[in-house]
């Protein structure tokens, strides 16, 4: 990665910042501008398990980052898993190695993602996804300076999110392991009430969520609040 690139990268942040001040969303929005990307999104995982969406340029962004907690699939956990950027230049024909994710991000209008492990040293702490609506690939020049985002992105992340230097508490495991406190509380209720291993009311409840197009966690709150999934 060239200075040139980090350099820019800042100075684009720098931009974007003038009227809110510099947070990880208005970098998530200016990485997001500079690349050429349709929308972009930032999920943290803490303690090697907790996930969060931790920013969001658009609606759309949220929608495709919850595909990707609720199935445990994409590319911002094949990033974060294998510490190393993925690329697909067009999701419609990703359904293979994506067989939920795939289709749940190509009804937002996503074709072209790159997504890009946050890490700072040995400690990964997430992954950004920069997805655009045209099958366009990232040029080797747009790589590079993604790269440099996701290094301050990973300062930005450690900043608003300190809890993220605690060591995960064992080795980190590909899948959906990890949901805000919500979710599971949600999945405890279920189990509770039609005797369901823990598993198998987060299922219940993954499955629940996609059916309707819902995004998980409005369907934790419902489950909270009415003690039933319907």
């Amino acid at each position: 990665m060239s200075n040139h690139h980090h350099t820019a990268a800042w100075q684009h942040i720098g931009a974007a910042g003038l009227t809110d001040g510099i947070t990880l969303t208005t970098a998530c929005r200016a990485c997001a501008d500079d690349l050429d990307a349709d929308f972009a999104g930032i999920t943290l995982v803490s303690a090697g398990e907790l996930r969060l969406l931790a920013a969001a340029t658009d609606e759309r962004a949220t929608v495709v980052a919850d595909a990707q907690l609720i199935s445990g699939e994409g590319p911002c956990t094949d990033a974060y898993t294998h510490r190393a950027p993925v690329e697909v230049a067009d999701l419609h024909h990703a359904a293979a190695r994506w067989p939920v994710f795939a289709p749940a991000a190509s009804a937002q209008g996503a074709r072209c993602v790159l997504a890009l492990p946050l890490a700072m040293g040995n400690l990964r702490i997430g992954a950004v996804d920069l997805t655009r609506c045209a099958p366009t690939p990232f040029t080797p020049a747009q790589k590079e300076r993604a790269d440099a985002y996701a290094r301050i992105l990973a300062l930005l992340a450690l900043d608003a999110h300190p809890h993220l230097l605690t060591p995960p508490p064992r080795p980190i495991q590909r899948g959906p392991q990890g949901y805000p406190p919500t979710v599971h509380m949600a999945a405890g209720v279920l189990a509770a009430k039609f005797g369901l291993s823990p598993d198998d009311a987060l299922a219940r409840l993954r499955a629940h969520a996609f059916r309707h197009n819902q995004p998980l966690l409005h369907t934790a709150e419902y489950v909270l609040d009415h003690q039933d999934l319907d």
